[in-house]
């Protein structure tokens, strides 16, 4: 079976090989449908609600376009011809009326009964030649088959004016003796109603379209719920009033991502109690040890082991803050420009010269502690590689953006992604003595995710050193 399973996939990924003159000809051919399928993906809309409602409205003017095309050319010209023939009809019954059978001198009974019998205005004039001929519309159907019909009815010179007097059309037929001039209703001969349709076409396809729009618009916002709800629980804020509601499909994802965040949160419950226990066993035993110390007598390696003991509690603090991940923390309201200044006076106590600025409203929504551990750990870094930190911060647009740079040696291009790895050590840096434990950085990346941002690491221009970025939405 395995075997036959691995022909099955072969033959459908098989394609036969075409000769070099048609496999470039295939290439030309495809290159312009790649170029229009470019075109129209960067001119298309990109939302859902858009994109919906463009496959609701384009099937339905194509609809009215081939259905106008159909219904108007097709049938109102079928409904024209069929009148103009009629007109043209009672036009050669006159004629052969004039011609057949003897009438008065004024004509008067022969106009009598053209008008009451067939509705047509009729004058027999002296003969005379016929008026020159009127610039004729290109697109006059009832000017073409006019002339067709009295051509091949009557066969007799005559002249028609369909454009002169939009209401009434004139014909005048040049006979023997006299010339017959009659004057018909427009509506006579032509299906004048056609606007009608297209006014009910029109105002139908409107009501559909806004109902659609009202019923799309009502499926589109669960959706657009559930994303918003998703986004708000990357950036740790809260989603306590969210309900599934919508389709059936749109329920179950719903239902998903709720059973999903109880998951998540249990998850970090359980892990931050675990990681809670063992920092209370672990920081007694270092109290025990600070204990015992401070019983000896001072020596040099008794203060070495100070030493040890007071690095392990600050290991043993940024371990627990990595793996807790400050999951707990509520979003709130924080003024950063406060924020600034308590930065400041971090740095200044590392005997950096430190200077600020903010752009934009200084509140924002976010988790205060864990992303004022984030800017601690760059402007720390700052200030123990570098004697000079600025730090300036803009928030435009909805997103907030923190710009850190000191005059320090910087980064090498090819470690900045490294330096963000857990436990992770620059050479110049693996001396224990120099402190750290390879967690900072990693730890501002990730607070800096959780709230849906990043951290990107460049060359600062105007000091020399590095140049550190945080980005995130508020």
């Amino acid at each position: 079976m395995a075997a036959l399973a691995g022909r099955l996939r072969a033959l459908l990924r098989w394609r036969p090989a075409l000769p070099a003159p048609l496999s470039r000809l295939a290439g030309l051919a495809a290159a312009p449908y790649r170029a229009t399928a470019r075109f129209l993906y960067r001119r298309m809309p990109k939302g859902l609600f858009a994109r919906t409602l463009l496959i609701i409205v384009v099937p339905i003017a194509i609809m009215q376009a081939v259905l106008g095309f159909v219904f108007l050319e097709r049938h109102y010209e079928l409904v024209t011809r069929r009148l103009s023939e009629a007109v043209v009809r009672d036009v050669a019954l006159l004629v052969d009326m004039l011609g057949t059978y003897p009438q008065e001198e004024d004509f008067d009974t022969f106009t009598r009964m053209a008008r009451q019998d067939l509705d047509l205005s009729v004058a027999v004039l002296p003969l005379e030649p016929l008026p020159p001929p009127r610039p004729k519309p290109f697109f006059d159907i009832l000017d073409r088959y006019l002339s067709e019909q009295i051509g091949k009815r009557i066969g007799r010179p005559f002249w028609i004016d369909t454009v002169g007097r939009s209401s009434f059309i004139e014909i005048r037929i040049r006979l023997d003796r006299n010339v017959l001039r009659v004057i018909a209703r427009r509506n006579q001969a032509y299906a004048s109603n056609s606007h009608i349709f297209i006014v009910w076409m029109l105002s139908t396809s409107l009501v559909l379209i806004v109902i659609a729009l009202i019923f799309l618009r009502n499926q589109i916002r669960p959706v657009e719920r559930l994303a918003t709800a998703a986004e708000s629980f990357g950036m740790g804020r809260p989603i306590d009033d969210f309900r599934p509601s919508g389709a059936l499909e749109v329920r179950r994802a719903a239902q998903a991502f709720i059973e999903m965040r109880r998951r998540i949160e249990r998850q970090m419950e359980q892990r931050t109690a675990m990681l809670a226990g063992v920092s209370h066993d672990l920081r007694t035993i270092l109290t025990r040890f600070r204990l015992q110390l401070a019983l000896f007598p001072d020596s040099d390696e008794v203060r070495a082991l100070r030493h040890d003991v007071a690095e392990m509690n600050t290991m043993l603090a940024d371990y627990l803050a990595f793996a807790r991940g400050d999951g707990d923390e509520k979003a709130q309201v924080t003024d950063i420009a406060l924020l600034f200044e308590e930065l400041e006076a971090e740095a200044e106590i590392l005997n950096a010269q430190v200077s600020s600025s903010f752009q934009g409203a200084p509140e924002v929504t976010l988790k205060p502690i864990a992303f004022k551990r984030c800017l601690t750990n760059l402007v720390s870094n700052a200030a123990r590689h570098g004697s000079t930190v600025r730090i300036d911060g803009r928030h435009a647009e909805g997103w907030l953006t923190v710009t850190i740079e000191d005059d320090g040696p910087g980064i090498a291009e090819d470690e900045r992604e490294n330096v963000f790895r857990p436990f992770y050590r620059l050479d110049q840096a693996r001396n224990q003595d120099a402190g750290g434990s390879g967690l900072g950085l990693a730890i501002a990346r990730d607070i800096a995710r959780a709230h849906g941002g990043d951290i990107v690491l460049d060359d600062s221009v105007d000091l020399g050193g590095l140049k550190v970025r945080v980005r995130i939405p508020v």
